[in-house]
Parts: structure tokens; sequence; C-alpha cells
């Protein structure tokens, strides 16, 4: 018998474009020999399923079903491609545990310690896992410039603390330019974090569940045209992904252990791209995504794809450890 399996997609926050991208190239690789696929659409105004023309069905929020044809449909798997809130901080994680439906992410606490970059990079610090200089606001604080520059230096990154895809993210190079700066990254969430420019070679580490066992991709080499790897490098094709990335063997050892440590330490499950930084042989942990792209040109497939693994096998594998679960 074919299980039901939704794939969410949409959301409340700027990444809701990229990831219907992300839904849409799931959904064009489950097998429907395998699989009963739907997709459902969550966005501020409605939750609907969406068939093949993209008529809408209603989905009732209080068990998670849809009614299609007069007929009603639960789901035995939901695979999350929402990026950005609510399917990457928590809240949908939270809601398919109340309801007792698996789905492919990490669990909710994971979720929202993840999409947290302040409190990922702290949990981690006592393992050994790096990060940068960081100094640390909330909206309505007082913004102390020189202190700022004290503890970060110049150049500086300036990041809304939960946000994805170099939304809200700036690189600033004078004392002058923090104000507006912070500004932009107020305008995608109200807690910033300012850290310190790290040079060295940026890396994207993809860790997975595969077929029951934590696996580490090979590992991308990002090289950006752009001061930094910002909205435009990610998906207006100006960087490099260089898949396995032209580092040493002992600097892939160590960001490679350092990637799975940090999986392991947070009792991950599904998909996470890490970004590193590496310096003098040391990696330097940026952040973690739980829901990363899932595109043909999205790093963690190509990643998949470098490693042997068809696309239709990654999502399946992550649909079938879901399952695993209840």
């Amino acid at each position: 018998m074919k299980r039901n399996i939704a794939i969410i997609m949409g959301g409340f926050s700027s990444e809701y474009q990229i990831s219907l991208l992300s839904g849409n190239n799931v959904y064009k690789y489950l097998s429907p020999k395998k699989y009963n696929v739907y997709r459902i659409l969550i966005n501020t105004d409605k939750w609907v399923c969406l068939d093949d023309t993209d008529n809408e069905y209603p989905v009732n929020k209080d068990d998670f079903s849809v009614v299609v044809n007069s007929k009603k449909i639960t789901f035995d798997c939901v695979f999350n491609a929402i990026h950005g809130t609510p399917g990457e901080d928590g809240l949908m994680q939270s809601y398919f545990k109340l309801l007792n439906i698996p789905q492919t992410s990490c669990g909710y606490y994971q979720a929202a310690l993840t999409f947290n970059k302040r409190d990922l990079l702290s949990v981690l610090k006592p393992y050994g896992i790096k990060a940068a200089e960081a100094y640390y606001l909330n909206k309505g604080d007082t913004i102390h410039e020189d202190l700022i520059v004290e503890k970060v230096g110049m150049p500086c990154f300036v990041k809304a603390n939960k946000a994805g895809s170099s939304f809200g993210i700036s690189k600033v190079y004078k004392k002058e330019q923090l104000a507006a700066a912070i500004d932009k990254a107020y305008s995608e969430d109200d807690e910033v974090i300012i850290e310190s420019f790290l040079e060295g070679t940026e890396v994207s580490v993809g860790v997975i569940t595969y077929k029951g066992k934590t696996k580490v991709l090979p590992i991308t080499e990002i090289v950006s045209e752009n001061d930094f790897f910002d909205y435009e490098a990610k998906y207006q094709g100006q960087s490099q992904e260089i898949t396995p990335a032209r580092i040493s063997d002992r600097e892939r050892e160590n960001v490679v252990h350092y990637a799975k440590l940090a999986y392991e330490v947070l009792k991950m499950k599904g998909y996470t791209r890490s970004e590193f930084i590496i310096i003098d042989e040391i990696p330097y942990m940026l952040e973690m995504n739980t829901t990363p792209g899932l595109t043909d040109q999205s790093i963690l497939p190509q990643q998949a794809l470098a490693d042997g693994i068809a696309l239709s096998d990654l999502f399946e594998s992550a649909i079938e450890e879901a399952l695993k679960e209840k």
C-alpha cells in the first residue's frame, strides 16, 4: 500500500519563493509508484493542497487532513521544504509532533536552536567548535558603535540572528556604516549578531542521515564574485560552488570532524548544511541550516550527486527515515 506524503512549502519569511522551488523539485523526484505525493502550500493567508493544475483544497489544521474530490486524505509523513519560519524554527515540527505525524527534518528543539545563530554557536562552543568574535543586539538596545568596533573590529558582518539566504546581512568597513546595516538586519529579525570578519576559505558541509547512518557529503568550496556570499551570489550565479572543495587533507579531516560532531551532539536527523570558514586548518562555524535548498542547483543536492546519490534516493531516504519513527 502506497504511503501518502505531504510536501510542505512556502512559509512566512523572505525565503518563500526559494521554498516553492525546493518543494516542487522534491515533488518532481518522488516516485508516484512508491508514494501518493501531495503539495501543501503554507503561507500567512492559507494552508492549501495543490493538485497538478494548481487547484486549491483547504487543509484542516485540526488533523492536517484535506478533502479532495469528496475523499478525506490524511498523511503518513510530511516532507519539510519550508526554509525559514515556520518550517525551520521548530513551529511546524512541534505541530506535527502533537499530531504524531512523522516529518523529515530535525526535531522542534533542534530546529529552534539552530535557527538562532547566537544560541547554536554558544551551545557548540564547549565541544571545541570555534566561531567568530560576536556582539549581540536586541531591537531597542542602545547602539554603542565604539564598543562594537572594539569587540569585533573592522571589517565586520552585521546579520539578522534568525534569517536565512543572506537576507538582512551586510559587510561593514567603517563605523559610520553600522547604523544602516543594523537597520537592515532589523528588517528581518528583532535580534542582530555582529561578527568579526574571518579571512579564510569558506566551505559548506552537508551532513545527513542516509540509510540509517550519519553521512558527511563531499564538501563544497564557496568562491563569491561579490564581496561575500550574499543573496545574489547564492541564487543569481554570482559565485562558484566547487565540489569537492580545494582544501588540504588536514583541512578536510578537521571540517568533517566538527560538522559531524555538531550533528551528533545536537542529536540531529534529516538534512543539515553547515557553513564554515577555514583559517590555518581550523574551521570556524558560521551557522547550520536544517532545511537547506533542495533544487537541482542547490548545494546539498549537488553534494549528494557528487557522492553518487541520485536525488530520488536522497529525498526518498529522508521519508523512509522519518517513517521509522512511527
